[in-house]
């Protein structure tokens, strides 16, 4: 692969609604050096870190990964941490971005990598930090963020780590032990990055906006921050709308902004549902969309959340219980798998949702759904499990007709399209079965959890897709363990794509 092809952004168009700030100067251009950005953004002024943390507490500033955290306590907590500790510190950009539906930061790090630094140098500068680390899970925000070292002679002081890429990966304790050379999962209990982080350094963690919004803030100044936005959400948010928009694009948008103009100006409907916050937000109906603000606290007052800033308008012509079945599939697949609610509790989850979109005995399966929820929420080791029975609860909620009609008729005649996108990395196989020598044992189904269920006659329901890359692992362990040696895994070819079915089980609908 040639630099040129490394640097390529991603394909996704960048707009803005009033004056653009972050998104300034990224109209048609693939990337700016350091010439182009500083003919935008002069270099912010340095600053200790009180005046910083003073910067960001009346900027009110918050963290733009998902979790909203005060900006100015995180600056505080590492530099209060390091004095006591008597340590230097470390500062990490998080550019992994697992979430399927996001590309804003990667927007950033691969056409604006310049204004990503300059938060990062600082913060940096402030808190007497050793090294700033940026990590990322792609190769273009890889080659254009260690072309920006080069550019701004950093790489002696600054380093790039290349992670894998899932949704998991961009948590505080997984994002810290994969730079820190181990496997890049949730550590299991709480470790605070502010305290001990990145080689046992107290360590500023958030991701690329976050330190891109900090940029604008010194380069403008509080007045001039605050001149947009709300009294309590100065500035502006980046969004990345997908879904079933005709236009879909990385919109900068002053907070307040109607959710409406937004999906206007991006060619979405709202009537079928929009999802907000991502996998790990929820669902608003139609009307609540239209009317919502976008902004924390008016996404909350709708039933949604900010989140990771993602926003994907369902739109008509797909089952909305068939997509969030999908989507609750790949959330079980992308977990550490480490606890009971992730090694069991989610792929309950997913494989009761699947059975009610299917309409595999539907009301039992919502009392599964419901009764998986209970298992769950609030007994991971991390927040996966509580954001993706959010999601799920949030699915019966706002689509409770379709439920009901799921219920009534055992579907709702809607093909599933695959409007969320919902890939657990490159799945590279798939399963088959030989009917002859299965037995119905269940033990695929047991180890797949999830993936292969048991139909009503004892026998497995064997996925038509290929398996995600997270469970090859389980899925040779399946083969390998299969009683009537029944099971293989074969390689996918160029047509295997998920099959599309419509309201009832096994009825096929044909691609469009």
């Amino acid at each position: 692969m040639t630099t040129d092809q490394r640097l390529a952004a991603p394909n996704i168009a960048v707009r803005q609604v009033g004056p653009p700030r972050l998104t300034l100067g990224l109209d048609g251009a693939t990337r700016l050096d350091l010439a182009a950005h500083r003919a935008l953004h002069p270099a912010p002024e340095t600053r200790t870190a009180d005046a910083l943390i003073a910067l960001a507490e009346d900027g009110r500033l918050h963290g733009r990964g998902g979790a909203a955290f005060p900006f100015a306590r995180k600056l505080r907590a590492v530099a209060d941490a390091a004095a006591r500790r008597r340590k230097r510190t470390v500062v990490v950009v998080n550019g992994t971005e697992g979430e399927p539906g996001s590309l804003k930061d990667k927007v950033l790090l691969c056409r604006a990598p310049h204004l990503v630094l300059d938060g990062a140098a600082l913060a940096a500068t402030a808190l007497g930090a050793l090294e700033i680390v940026i990590a990322v899970t792609d190769s273009s925000a890889e080659a254009s963020m260690e072309l920006a070292l080069r550019e701004r002679d950093l790489t002696g002081r600054a380093r790039v780590v290349r992670l894998p890429e899932r949704f998991i990966t961009g948590e505080g304790g997984a994002l810290v032990r994969g730079i820190n050379g181990r496997r890049p999962v949730p550590p299991g209990k709480k470790v605070r990055a502010a305290t001990r982080g990145v080689d046992g350094l107290p360590t500023l963690l958030s991701n690329a906006e976050t330190y891109a919004q900090l940029a604008v803030l010194a380069g403008l100044g509080v007045r001039g921050y605050r001149k947009i936005g709300t009294p309590d959400e100065p500035g502006t948010v980046l969004l990345t709308v997908t879904g079933s928009a005709r236009f879909p694009a990385v919109v900068e948008t002053p907070a307040g902004a109607p959710l409406g103009h937004l999906l206007d100006l991006c060619g979405a409907r709202a009537s079928e549902g929009v999802l907000v916050g991502g996998y790990h937000g929820a669902w608003l109906r139609g009307e609540d969309a239209i009317r919502a603000r976008i902004s924390r606290d008016g996404l909350a007052k709708a039933g949604g959340t900010l989140g990771a800033g993602i926003v994907m308008p369902l739109g008509r012509g797909t089952c909305p219980l068939g997509e969030s079945a999908r989507v609750a599939r790949y959330l079980a697949a992308e977990s550490a798998g480490q606890c009971g609610p992730c090694r069991l509790g989610l792929p309950d989850l997913a494989t009761a949702l699947a059975d009610l979109a299917a309409g595999n005995a539907p009301e039992a399966a919502v009392a599964a759904v419901r009764r998986a929820v209970r298992m769950t929420a609030g007994r991971g080791a991390c927040s996966h499990p509580d954001g993706t029975a959010r999601f799920v609860l949030s699915t019966l909620e706002v689509f409770a007709d379709d439920v009901a009609r799921h219920i009534a008729t055992g579907g709702c005649g809607r093909p599933v399209r695959g409007v969320l996108p919902a890939e657990a990395g490159e799945a590279r196989l798939r399963l088959e079965v030989d009917w002859s020598r299965c037995d119905g044992h269940g033990l695929c189904a047991d180890l797949l959890r999830g993936t292969v269920r048991m139909d009503e006659y004892g026998y497995p329901v064997i996925p038509d897709e290929p398996i995600p890359a997270t469970m090859e692992s389980a899925a040779r362990k399946a083969v390998a363990m299969c009683p009537g040696l029944a099971l293989r895994l074969v390689p996918r070819t160029p047509h295997d794509k998920p099959k599309k079915t419509g309201g009832r089980a096994g009825q096929p609908v044909p691609a469009t």
